[in-house]
């Protein structure tokens, strides 16, 4: 409920937004990596893809861990002021990085801001060690976020509710669909991590998917197609590279 009542404010108070979602985001991706390997952070690399100007930096570096973010756009990687040692330029779908690099590599709320988010992950994959973890954290276009500043109106077209935004606003919405917001669905990401999972070649396996804003009593939502559309506000995927 806390996070839920800092959402209305990712554009007119960034610092509040992305700073619950960092401690959010840390506290996740450290339990994940203690459940599946019995060790906290201490001492690993965390690649952050998609990490903006750096808001989680300090809530990793809490727990010991080198974070490391690539952001492509040189705009958004000095928007908050924040100087972030070892931040990187790159495009998360040819990131730049030799093969098994980093302990963890996850990505929050950016998957739904890529044409091709499935080439993103498998860069994600690529790059983590085996042992390591690759956790994807996303918007379902169904969702009740899905259309960022332009819902709910997203449910009728993306397009429409763009143009209803420009209408209302004056200006264009920040997250332009086709251009820099795309319709994600929750079953593409479930498709895509099993696909990876059975795929000799790919080694990895899918430990956990989990709607991110859910109590654990109601992760069964899931598992429902087409109820996980417009019940999954945001969806996390875990895997572990295994060799």
């Amino acid at each position: 409920m806390r996070l839920l009542r800092t959402f209305p404010h990712e554009q007119t108070d960034p610092a509040l937004f992305y700073g619950s979602l960092a401690t959010d985001t840390a506290a996740m991706i450290g339990d994940l990596y203690a459940a599946a390997t019995g060790r906290d952070l201490t001492g690993t690399t965390v690649l952050d893809v998609g990490g903006g100007p750096g808001y989680f930096a300090d809530e990793f570096a809490a727990r010991g861990a080198r974070y490391v973010p690539v952001e492509p756009d040189a705009g958004e990687m000095h928007a908050a002021g924040l100087a972030v040692p070892g931040s990187i330029r790159g495009s998360g779908t040819a990131l730049p990085f030799r093969n098994d690099a980093v302990d963890v590599c996850f990505s929050s709320n950016v998957a739904e801001h890529v044409a091709d988010p499935w080439d993103m992950a498998s860069e994600m994959l690529r790059v983590t060690r085996p042992g390591g973890l690759m956790v994807l954290s996303y918007t379902v276009w169904l969702g009740p976020f899905g259309g960022h500043e332009t819902g709910p109106w997203h449910y009728l077209g993306g397009e429409r509710a763009a143009r209803r935004y420009r209408r209302k606003h004056g200006r264009e919405p920040k997250n332009r669909f086709g251009e820099s917001l795309f319709p994600i669905r929750a079953g593409d990401g479930l498709l895509w991590a099993r696909a990876v999972s059975k795929d000799p070649g790919v080694t990895a396996e899918l430990l956990a998917s989990f709607p991110r804003y859910h109590p654990r009593w109601a992760w069964w939502i899931t598992a429902i197609p087409g109820l996980r559309e417009v019940g999954v506000s945001n969806l996390v995927l875990v895997l572990r590279r295994t060799a």
